[in-house]
């Protein structure tokens, strides 16, 4: 049973993560707000989110990311990202991971696709992973938090 309800959430988070990111633009190159990426709180809540933002991750980025150093390198870092998550102490901390990772995870992928200079592409994606994690991912956590239990089961 547990196995099972593991992999249904992963599935539900993986399929939702890549539906929001292919159908509402994000933007590309340094500006850019992936509205999915307010998903990444629910790492806080189920490890079942680990391996469902990733494979959501993936199969949003064949569809709409900037070739293969986003494909692998982008995916990789939502995986790190929400491990992290999941490990996270207090929910105000939730957050974070994604938005100093794919700072810094982007900001290469940007480099080497597009050669685009690290600083400033680092700082704004982090504008834009401020937006998806904390304007619009934190809400999510405070009103999940509330129905964890009856959501996620007592993981955490």
């Amino acid at each position: 049973m547990r196995k099972t309800r593991f992999i249904t959430e992963a599935a539900i988070i993986a399929a939702l993560y890549a539906a929001l990111t292919i159908l509402i633009p994000g933007g590309s190159g340094q500006i850019q707000v992936r509205v999915s990426e307010a998903l990444t709180v629910l790492a806080f809540f189920t490890p079942a989110a680990i391996p469902g933002l990733f494979a959501g991750c993936l199969a949003a980025n064949l569809f709409v990311g900037n070739g293969p150093y986003d494909i692998v390198l982008g995916s990789l870092a939502t995986l790190l990202a929400a491990y992290i998550t999941w490990k996270m102490p207090k929910k105000l901390l939730a957050p974070l991971p994604p938005v100093i990772i794919n700072a810094v995870a982007v900001a290469v992928i940007l480099k080497l696709s597009a050669n685009l200079p690290m600083l400033p592409t680092m700082g704004f994606v982090a504008i834009g992973e401020v937006i998806a994690c904390y304007v619009l991912g934190y809400p999510l956590l405070l009103l999940l938090d509330k129905q964890k239990h009856r959501i996620f089961g007592s993981q955490k």
